[in-house]
């Protein structure tokens, strides 16, 4: 699949600029992505998806992402929802992979809007934003608090996630946004319907109920469908984002090999310059490294038949995010040596930048919770950070 991703790269990156132009994916980038195999990569091989191993998904969504960080970011978005479609019964596999196995889902899991317990299922209700690729989608996973619920006598709010299908909700075009602009991020407006009991998840029973199956864990037995899903799901989040800083340092380094100084001297001769790409060659290769790490290490937890402690899976998710943050903090730092000529809305860079920075700003990759949450459990502190484990 990443070789796949490699021959896809030009098709791809020649998609990138009509995609942000359009606010959302071209058919030229959706097909390049559906020739790579993942969208489908982390759906059961029971339903012809590819049930791969989470390194090869985050390393193939990362080389995407160098290509088109609108591309990559889609990628690793839509196609983790298959692998969390898996662990939902089979009457909802049935419905929404039944007619159509290679059908894409999209999602939006802040919960703003409103999912409220009701008799036989959930009322749902509101406005959710920040949905990427949902115009090429045909159903969408909502999150939302859906009451409280109590585990080994402690009370959670019961974040939940829910599925609708196309005709429940309706996609509003908000996405005027300065990076990421092709993923088409809008937001999703649900006038009020009623989704069953069997389309609905509570993610309190992912943190804390990993020792008793999920409806579908009984059906799709891989260890892939054994990882917990905040982890799994911060790992592909951080992904998306080092594909975009990877093409952003791509950029860089094409740029900067040709470049010369206002005295006409070449930039590339410059010890200065050439120690700024060796840092910034070593923390983004660190960062792809403890990923990929990550995605190994819950590979072998699963094919273990382990349950992760919370502490563990507080350090997975610390882990990741912090590399997405350092590769940020590259992009950061090599833009700023860029000459102020970069700072033109058309000079090659900024695009990548823009892309860079957005891709950073997800709430999954916000570090600092996740450093309280690993480091406080590490220590043993009673007051430990709020955080989906």
């Amino acid at each position: 699949m990443i070789d796949k991703a490699r021959a896809a790269a030009a098709a791809l990156a020649a998609a990138d600029a009509p995609s942000a132009d359009q606010g959302r994916l071209t058919d030229e980038a959706v097909a390049a992505l559906d020739s790579t195999g993942v969208l489908r990569a982390l759906q059961p091989a029971r339903w012809g998806g590819g049930e791969v191993h989470l390194a090869e998904y985050a390393e193939t969504v990362i080389e995407i992402g160098r290509a088109s960080a609108s591309a990559g970011w889609v990628a690793s978005v839509i196609g983790v929802h298959p692998w969390q479609i898996a662990l939902f019964s089979e009457q909802a596999q049935q419905e929404i992979w039944g007619a159509d196995p290679a059908r894409r889902i999209a999602s939006s899991y802040t919960p703003t809007g409103k999912i409220e317990k009701v008799s036989g299922g959930y009322q749902v209700s509101g406005r959710w934003s920040f949905s990427s690729g949902s115009g090429i989608c045909s159903g969408v996973i909502l999150g939302g608090i859906a009451g409280r619920r109590e585990v080994n006598g402690t009370e959670y709010p019961d974040f939940t996630s829910v599925i609708l299908d196309r005709a429940d909700y309706r996609i509003e075009e908000t996405w005027n946004v300065a990076g990421l602009r092709g993923t088409g991020s809008n937001d999703i407006v649900v006038d009020g319907v009623f989704v069953p009991e069997h389309r609905g998840q509570s993610h309190v029973h992912y943190t804390h109920g990993l020792g008793t199956p999920l409806p579908g864990q009984e059906l799709n037995d891989g260890p892939l469908y054994r990882t917990p899903w905040a982890v799994t799901f911060n790992l592909i989040i951080a992904a998306g984002a080092l594909g975009a800083c990877l093409g952003f340092y791509d950029q860089w380094v094409a740029e900067t090999r040709g470049r010369r100084t206002n005295y006409g001297q070449l930039l590339r001769e410059e010890p200065v310059v050439q120690n700024h790409l060796a840092e910034g060659a070593w923390q983004l290769d660190a960062a792809v490294l403890k990923v990929k790490r990550t995605a190994d290490e819950l590979m072998e937890h699963a094919e273990r038949g382990e349950i992760p402690s919370l502490e563990q899976r507080a350090f997975w998710r610390w882990d990741v995010a912090r590399s997405a943050n350092a590769a940020i903090d590259t992009v950061q730092a090599l833009m700023r040596v860029s000459s102020g000529r970069s700072a033109f809305i058309d000079h090659p860079l900024q695009a990548r930048f823009q892309d860079a920075i957005a891709a950073g700003s997800h709430a999954f990759l916000f570090d600092d919770p996740l450093a309280k949450a690993w480091g406080g459990r590490h220590l043993g502190a009673e007051k430990l950070a709020v955080v989906h484990l």
